[in-house]
Parts: C-alpha cells; sequence; structure tokens
C-alpha cells in the first residue's frame, strides 16, 4: 500500500521535480500540495506568484490544496505554529512524510527533520545531494518549463529576473551561483512539463523592486481564448 505524504509546493522547479521524482515510485501517494501564501498579498511567499497561477498549477496536476497563510511580518516562531497545526491535521489522517525539494542545504534539512520529528512525522527529500548542474540540465531535458520570478540582486543581477530558466540563463549565470538557485539566488514559475496535464498559460507584467534587493517579475494569467 502507498504511503500517504504532503509535498510542500512552491511552484518552482525544485518542488516539480520532486513530485516528478514521487511519481516516478509506487510507494508515495500524494495527499496534498503545501503552499505558503501571504496573505496581505495572496501571493505565493518568496516566490511572488499569484494565487490564481498556484491554483492553474494545481487544476493542471490534478492534486488538492493545502495553503498554509501568514501575514508579512509572521514570525519564525509563529510560522512553526502555524505550520505544525496544519501538519498535525494530516499527522491523524494517517499521513506521516512530508516532501521536500531541497538539494544540499544540510541546516534547512536538520531543522526541517527536527520541526517534524517533534510531531512524529518525518521528512522525504527526493533530490537530495545531486549535482545542481545535472540536475538543472535534467529538468530541461525532461520538458519542463519555467520562468525566473525573483532574483536576489545581493547574489545575482537584477535583469536575470523574467528570464526563461533555459541552457543560455545557465550559461550565463555566475560562476558563484548554484544553477538551481539553492541558496536563494532565484526563484522560478513552473508553467509546463511532464506532471501537468496541460501548460499554464502566461504572460510578463513588469518588474518590481522589493526591499531595494528582489526583483520581481509580475506573471499573469494569460487569458483564455
Amino acid at each position: 500500500m502507498s504511503e500517504k505524504v504532503l509535498l510542500t509546493w512552491s511552484g518552482g522547479k525544485d518542488s516539480a521535480l520532486a513530485l516528478y521524482e514521487l511519481r516516478n515510485y509506487d510507494d508515495y501517494e500524494v495527499a496534498a500540495l503545501l503552499t505558503t501564501i501571504t496573505k496581505d498579498y495572496d501571493r505565493i511567499s518568496m516566490h511572488g506568484i499569484r494565487s490564481e497561477l498556484l491554483e492553474r498549477q494545481v487544476n493542471s496536476l490534478g492534486l488538492p490544496l493545502e495553503k498554509v497563510f501568514i501575514t508579512k511580518n509572521t514570525t519564525n516562531e509563529e510560522y512553526e505554529s502555524i505550520m505544525k497545526e496544519v501538519l498535525l491535521k494530516y499527522h491523524k489522517l494517517g499521513v506521516n512524510e512530508v516532501v521536500f525539494g531541497d538539494i544540499f542545504l544540510e541546516d534547512i534539512k536538520r531543522y526541517r527533520d527536527e520541526n517534524l520529528s517533534r510531531i512524529g512525522m518525518k521528512g522525504v527529500y527526493p533530490i537530495w545531494g545531486r549535482d545542481t548542474k545535472e540536475l538543472a540540465h535534467n529538468f530541461i531535458d525532461l520538458g519542463f518549463s519555467a520562468i525566473v520570478t525573483c532574483v536576489d540582486s545581493e547574489l545575482l543581477a537584477g535583469d536575470f529576473v523574467g528570464r526563461q530558466y533555459d541552457r543560455e540563463f545557465l550559461s550565463d549565470l555566475p560562476d558563484s551561483v548554484d544553477p538551481c538557485g539553492e541558496n536563494g539566488e532565484f526563484h522560478t514559475f513552473v508553467y509546463k512539463g511532464p506532471v501537468f496535464k496541460e501548460p499554464i498559460s502566461i504572460e510578463k507584467g513588469d518588474t518590481v523592486i522589493r526591499e531595494n534587493r528582489f526583483y520581481f517579475c509580475e506573471l499573469l494569467p494569460k487569458k483564455r481564448a
């Protein structure tokens, strides 16, 4: 019998790859996608993606969605309390594992595992330890398409925002930047790929700067004909 799991879903390439890897095995069944929403903006936290686009992703994936709402001023302690409440709800329903798209940050993995262990759950990391250059090219080879939605200008030039996450993008990255943006250099939105029933139609809007540091490319749902 398949193990029911929650999968943390940011809308970006790492969570999409984690889902793809899970679907290669019969051991797991995704009970729901878990997405943190900043309710002040009605957007995916950190990635800045509109909830409407998230909903379109989820519809194309054919999976249930569990939104975890925080505010722009939520402290880490408050976030942990909110998340714990949601996880306990699923734990009581027989879900014992949570899937993450983390690749190599040991401190983040340890933080997640310690918090999960306190409530009798554990983490699953389908793409952990993979070479990020190979992983990035594999993402493209599999037929995924993504756009860069956020760039931390302290780590990468702001004009990388809004670009397609493709081989040209990867070749243009400075050597100091991880090809998967694992150090927070950039975030992405996946709009096409083997996990989706159909592509998500989007169009680019304006680029804005937040906190004099983060460049965001506004993505808009393309109106259906």
